[in-house]
């Protein structure tokens, strides 16, 4: 008798999990988008479009250094594996500019001009997700499978976001990029 309730009760167990997890449509496999993890602007409420300073810094680390000690396959913009000194190359840029003497008789120069990316430079993360819905309770699940840091530079007072690299957490996400 005993083992016929228990075999009720883990059929009547998977029935019910089943089926809740069944009602999970897929919406999108992949949608990205960018989160600012430093608020843009002080007046808002700490908590939009923020992380607390010691959480952010301590995101921005774990991707940072997990992609430069190669505890974390990093990936550039078309999916292709790159190394942890590739990563290091990423964080310092090199730019050439022109320039012109301010005083007679005016000539132009080229000059270099290196720029380091430090980890306070890093304010939004861009997430590649998988979405799923529950269409009776309108309950939804993210799945993040990927992850990308993105350094805001300013150049010649030009602002612009470098995304620096992807990681994907999700091993079948990265089984896929394989194919």
């Amino acid at each position: 008798m005993r083992l016929f309730s228990f075999l009720v009760i883990a059929i009547v167990s998977v029935t019910i999990f089943s089926c809740q997890n069944g009602n999970k449509e897929i919406v999108t496999e992949k949608i990205q988008y960018d989160v600012n993890i430093k608020s843009p602007d002080s007046d808002y409420d700490w908590w939009i479009q923020n992380l607390p300073g010691p959480q952010r810094e301590k995101l921005v680390e774990t991707l940072l250094s997990g992609a430069l000690e190669g505890k974390f396959q990093a990936y550039d913009y078309y999916n292709n594996p790159i190394s942890p000194a590739e990563v290091s190359a990423i964080l310092s840029d090199t730019t050439v500019v022109r320039l012109t003497q301010v005083e007679p008789p005016y000539e132009t120069y080229d000059s270099v001009i290196i720029y380091s990316i430090i980890p306070e430079d890093i304010l939004r993360i861009r997430f590649l997700e998988e979405w799923r819905m529950n269409s009776e309770d309108l309950s939804f699940e993210k799945k993040i499978v990927g992850i990308a840091p993105i350094a805001r530079r300013v150049v010649l007072d030009i602002e612009r976001w470098q995304p620096l690299f992807w990681i994907y957490p999700d091993k079948e996400f990265r089984e896929k990029l394989k194919k």
